[in-house]
């Protein structure tokens, strides 16, 4: 341990502690913009500065470590007067338009400037001219970058595809793509990790919001919206709910009367894709031989996005299973549509994402109907649904609960807990063992798959044979274990991946809250959804059941494969 001193009083801290989490130990709050821990402790923003005694220097308290006597002043007018100025320097080179900004209230450089009493800047203004593919699902802002390091951090060593880097070094740099290349031309995942991790509004989705309530307006069509299970462990941080106030049947009721016409879970079809995907696993188990590449899910675009650019050598190994977005849009504009007397045209498909990647998988040729008509019209992330609800003035709590539509609203809890790294897996297991021990399997057997690690290992039997499986996420990770598999150091049967860490519940289309990752806060209200369900494996949803009894047959049949099956062409991002 190390004695110090934080503003006068006395403390002791392990040996190695930064300053930083030596004051934060003492709940001392010292102030940061670009610092991410374990991400990004770099100083480069000199907004955590603090002054040592017995130095004329200011240092900064995210990457200097604690010495043994060290007296630390948090808050002397240097300290205050140096904050500030290096927080107008930052503000001379930001569009300061905080009123029209997505990131407006939540944003760390607007609250810092407004603690710090930044009024006129003395700075002249120094933004240049940055030009983007507003297209892209992806966008940036440079006149909004703050040069803070975050993107490049998190691309870099959380994702490993080094999408961002910093370009045209001197007093002019900026962060841009590598090697300024187009961004439609890199490898990007459209993870979304990038955004999540931005302390300001350099880094957003794309917004779709006045599409979707020009489509909600039109007489002419009938909306369907899906909303996907990490959605409900999520809208209501922006609204200060309670996870027992932010209820799916309550946010049924507010889409109801936002004007769409139907509102139905992806959680259905969830069900749906574990019926076709352990279906599909279990003919793979036939003919696989010891050696060979296990079967890798498909339902998160973001890994599918990696598998094309990074190893399409493997693309064979992907499960060809639509993702529950992709089937539950098949299954609306088919099978729903006729029952409803609607042509796929006068059907406009909305989903709810935790996920930024969703809009490019939605857009995908392949997702397309042979009429030209997509089984997905628009994808809305979490931030843009929550954007959509307070233009509209809405208080969730003014509104009850109400149940989701039928057929396409009734869900097991295997289908809620897809929105949680290894919530695919569990789902998986529980119905492949259905199939092929024909009794019930008790539906924690396969809880090894749970929690926030970033690889999971579940060993289990199915009717006797041996089944490795294998539960990873972040790409960094998909990365390395892959590596691994290739070169024999590990083997799986059947692995899931997911691009963001801790699963769709921190998808890059969550709400955010800097610094801090949220999957782990989120994932327990899925688990606690799936035990008070009284349904808990896909098999035993009676809408799944229906939808195959008067339409699909059965799963693997081959209208099943038409509508609910894809292709994996790397080509094809």
């Amino acid at each position: 341990m190390v004695k110090i001193k934080i503003d006068e009083q006395p403390c002791e801290v392990a040996a190695g502690t930064s300053i930083l989490d030596a004051t934060r130990q003492q709940n001392i709050h010292v102030p940061t913009l670009c610092y991410y821990k374990g991400i990004n402790e770099i100083g480069a923003c000199r907004i955590c500065v603090v002054e040592l005694k017995g130095q004329d220097q200011l240092v900064t308290a995210c990457n200097n470590k604690v010495a043994p006597g060290m007296e630390i002043y948090t808050n002397t007018p240097a300290v205050r007067q140096a904050r500030k100025e290096n927080l107008e320097m930052i503000l001379s080179q930001h569009r300061v338009e905080c009123t029209s900004c997505v990131r407006s209230g939540n944003c760390t450089l607007q609250t810092l400037s407004n603690a710090t009493h930044v009024r006129d800047n003395p700075y002249p203004k120094e933004i240049d001219a940055f030009k983007w593919d507003m297209n892209f699902p992806l966008i940036r802002d440079n006149s909004k970058c703050i040069k803070c390091m975050r993107c490049v951090q998190v691309c870099d060593h959380m994702q490993t595809l080094h999408v961002w880097d910093v370009l045209n070094p001197g007093p002019h740099n900026f962060i841009g793509t590598r090697e300024n290349k187009p961004i439609c031309d890199l490898n990007c995942s459209l993870c979304g990790q990038c955004i999540t991790h931005c302390p300001v509004g350099a880094l957003t989705a794309r917004d779709d919001i006045d599409k979707v309530q020009q489509a909600i307006a039109d007489p002419n069509v009938t909306t369907v919206v899906q909303i996907a299970p990490a959605i409900r462990t999520a809208y209501g941080e922006a609204f200060g709910l309670k996870p027992e106030e932010a209820t799916v049947q309550r946010l049924a009721t507010i889409l109801h009367h936002m004007g769409f016409d139907y509102v139905f879970d992806t959680s259905f079809s969830a069900d749906l894709t574990i019926m076709e995907e352990s279906s599909e696993f279990l003919k793979f188990m036939k003919t696989k031989k010891p050696n060979d590449m296990p079967l890798f899910t498909s339902c998160c675009p973001g890994w599918v996005r990696f598998a094309k650019s990074e190893y399409p050598e493997l693309l064979g190994q992907l499960s060809t299973s639509k993702s529950p977005q992709q089937m539950f849009g098949a299954v609306t504009k088919t099978w729903w549509a006729k029952n409803h007397d609607l042509t796929p045209e006068q059907v406009v498909s909305v989903s709810i994402m935790p996920c930024v990647a969703k809009k490019s998988e939605a857009a995908m040729p392949s997702m397309t109907r042979t009429d030209g008509t997509p089984d997905v019209d628009y994808v809305l992330t979490t931030r843009e649904m929550n954007r959509m609800m307070k233009s509209e003035f809405i208080e969730p709590l003014n509104f009850p609960e109400s149940q989701l539509d039928d057929p396409l609203g009734i869900a097991t809890g295997a289908g809620m807990i897809f929105g949680s790294t290894g919530g695919v897996m569990e789902a998986a297991l529980r119905t492949g063992y259905y199939f092929v021990n024909h009794e019930k399997p008790d539906a924690d057997t396969f809880k090894a798959a749970r929690g926030e690690d970033g690889l999971k290992e579940v060993n289990t039997e199915l009717n006797g044979v041996p089944v490795q499986a294998l539960v990873v996420s972040g790409l960094g990770n998909t990365r390395r274990l892959i590596e691994d598999l290739k070169a024999g150091r590990r083997h799986a049967d059947f692995v899931e991946v997911m691009a963001c860490p801790g699963g769709c519940v921190g998808g890059g289309g969550q709400p955010i809250h800097d610094g801090c990752e949220m999957a782990g806060y989120r994932a327990p209200t899925l688990y606690k959804l799936d035990r008070q369900t009284k349904l808990r494996c896909s098999y035993e949803n009676p809408s799944i059941k229906t939808v195959y009894k008067d339409y699909l047959t059965a799963p693997l049949s081959p209208l099943a494969e038409e509508l609910l099956h894809t292709v994996h062409v790397a080509s094809e991002r």
